[in-house]
């Protein structure tokens, strides 16, 4: 099975996320490679939070594997799957050893990609892990996506896609009223794309349907959730 790589985030962006705040000057600015462990071992806490509140999930025949095995395993399954793996789900596939030595597999294999020679970066994406490219090879990858001539988005969608990122849940006659053109039509293909999807109905006379994004819409974009989406300030500085 070919595994198609997937560029991470540029560096540029990166470094926009971890600079310090301007409202605050007198904070003392934290190293890249700081901050990037501070967000990963963040992450870590919330996966281990949700998955050990779970019920009636014991330790199995994983529990008894080294640290060495687990890595080595959770790194064949990164590297084999085109889909993300969510902690738990990487906690069944090794065979349920305990999730805080789940968690540290993931810390450690995150440090082994850094220190190895290797462009691969084990990222955060829609509250999933997956194994990337790292993006000082986005040149590169850009030479496969020259060739197998990528789906592209019209302008008129992105506009529609990010009112709804934006201001979701919406309603169509709400998107038409920002864009003032007619949306029917670009909603409909959103949600073929899978981009967006139908939440509920608006509490008002018609009960129009409502619409909000998708998971895909955050893996699409490199999102770990809605609020990595850039605020006014960092698109105005892009």
């Amino acid at each position: 099975m070919e595994i198609s790589p997937v560029a991470e985030t540029p560096p540029e962006a990166e470094e926009r996320s971890h600079a310090p705040s301007e409202s605050s000057p007198e904070s003392p600015e934290v190293p890249a490679e700081l901050a990037d462990e501070a967000l990963l071992q963040e992450a870590l806490e919330e996966d281990f939070k949700e998955e050990t509140t779970a019920p009636g999930k014991r330790p199995g025949r994983g529990q008894k594997k080294s640290d060495e095995e687990l890595c080595r395993e959770a790194f064949c399954l990164f590297f084999a799957t085109p889909e993300p793996l969510s902690a738990g789900r990487l906690q069944e596939l090794l065979e349920r050893p305990a999730m805080a030595r789940v968690k540290d597999v993931l810390t450690r294999l995150s440090r082994d990609l850094e220190e190895s020679p290797f462009p691969l970066v084990l990222r955060r994406v829609a509250g999933t892990w997956r194994l990337v490219t790292a993006a000082s090879q986005g040149e590169i990858i850009q030479r496969l996506k020259k060739e197998s001539r990528p789906e592209k988005i019209s302008g008129a969608a992105l506009e529609s896609l990010a009112i709804v990122a934006y201001r979701q849940p919406v309603t169509k006659a709400e998107v038409e009223a920002v864009r003032g053109v007619q949306a029917g039509p670009v909603l409909r293909a959103l949600v073929d794309r899978r981009l967006i999807r139908v939440t509920g109905r608006a509490d008002v006379p018609g009960s129009p349907l409502l619409y909000g994004t998708t998971k895909e819409f955050l893996e699409r974009f490199g999102l770990d959730s809605l609020k990595e989406l850039p605020r006014d300030g960092e698109l105005i500085e892009g």
